[in-house]
């Protein structure tokens, strides 16, 4: 466990994301020895490597399980490499320090990571809204009725994850604020953990750990995403590598736009594969690929609006340093 429960209320959301954690921890979840690396095109390597950050569950694992992308990308010379991440601030980080190329996290991670680095990264595309695939869960025989009821209790989540902006949200819903609350910062599995084990109130979670924690005896969903929150994936990539490869950028993404059949075809492989990669029983990933968003799309001014919105709620609650423009890291290929 990363941060025991007991934490000091707020001690989340009054601080900050900062850019010697962010770096520091880029370290960990990649292999280059150093965080200093050339910003150089891939282009001009031999090999021509595409480096892509991936979770053990979303989009950018059914896209590396298909194959698609290596055979669309093989004739022009590209080859590519895959690299695991827990999550969509660690993936970010690893972007930002040049590790990797393209990445895919929920709606709180690029803002974070735009008001640290904003000349670093770009939006290329996002996915259709998925509400479902993310909520609150309390215990089943607790208190938490309501979200009015989540004043003064212990709620985990993972710092700086689409769950952060999702319980901003559900706590402004209901009239409440970070002060109200005793904000956690666990890992999914750290979380699960102290759910099961009582230690906290609530546990705020994206599938498919979400879909496996209503599958808990003493779980009860109190709110998903719904009236909340688009929950949205976006893919990104380092600003570098999308201005000095449009053509692959936008490979990318048609390839991507074309995954959905696929995913259809191959259902059966498919739910074994992440159920082997999570640990997770196959119908939980059943239920979360059922909520899963596969319509893949580049940036346009709707979803531009969606991320807007979190970045001003981000801001108004001091969750970043000052106020600043989505339409800044938008790709423009």
């Amino acid at each position: 466990m990363s941060r025991s429960p007991n934490l000091p209320p707020h001690t989340l959301f009054t601080s900050k994301l900062r850019r010697r954690s962010f770096l520091t921890a880029a370290l960990a979840v990649t292999a280059g020895p150093t965080l200093v690396v050339p910003q150089h095109s891939l282009a001009q390597n031999a090999d021509k490597t595409l480096r892509i950050g991936y979770q053990r569950y979303g989009t950018l694992i059914i896209l590396k399980q298909s194959g698609l992308l290596e055979h669309a990308l093989s004739s022009a010379g590209w080859n590519v490499k895959w690299s695991e991440f827990i999550a969509g601030p660690q993936m970010l980080q690893g972007l930002a320090a040049n590790a990797i190329d393209i990445a895919e996290t929920g709606d709180a991670p690029p803002i974070f990571a735009q008001s640290n680095w904003p000349d670093r990264l770009v939006y290329i595309g996002h996915s259709g809204p998925a509400p479902l695939g993310e909520g609150i869960l309390v215990q089943k025989d607790g208190q938490v009725k309501t979200l009015a009821d989540l004043k003064g209790k212990k709620i985990a989540f993972n710092k700086g994850s689409n769950v952060h902006y999702l319980l901003l949200n559900a706590l402004s819903h209901a009239g409440l604020t970070p002060a109200d609350i005793h904000a956690v910062n666990l890992t999914p599995a750290a979380a699960r953990a102290a759910f099961e084990t009582g230690q906290i109130d609530a546990w705020a979670i994206w599938d498919p750990y979400l879909a496996a924690g209503e599958a808990l005896p003493s779980a009860r969903l109190l709110a998903n995403a719904e009236n909340l929150s688009p929950n949205r994936q976006f893919l990104l990539s380092t600003r570098t590598f999308a201005e000095q490869n449009p053509d692959t950028v936008r490979r990318i993404i048609t390839v991507l736009s074309g995954l959905k059949p696929w995913a259809t075809q191959n259902q059966n492989t498919l739910v074994h594969t992440l159920a082997a990669s999570t640990g997770l029983e196959a119908s939980v990933i059943q239920t979360a690929l059922s909520r899963l968003s596969l319509d893949i799309d580049f940036m346009d001014t709707q979803t531009q609006a969606e991320q807007q919105k979190a970045a001003d709620l981000l801001a108004q609650n001091a969750l970043i340093p000052h106020s600043l423009q989505v339409q800044d890291v938008i790709w423009k290929g």
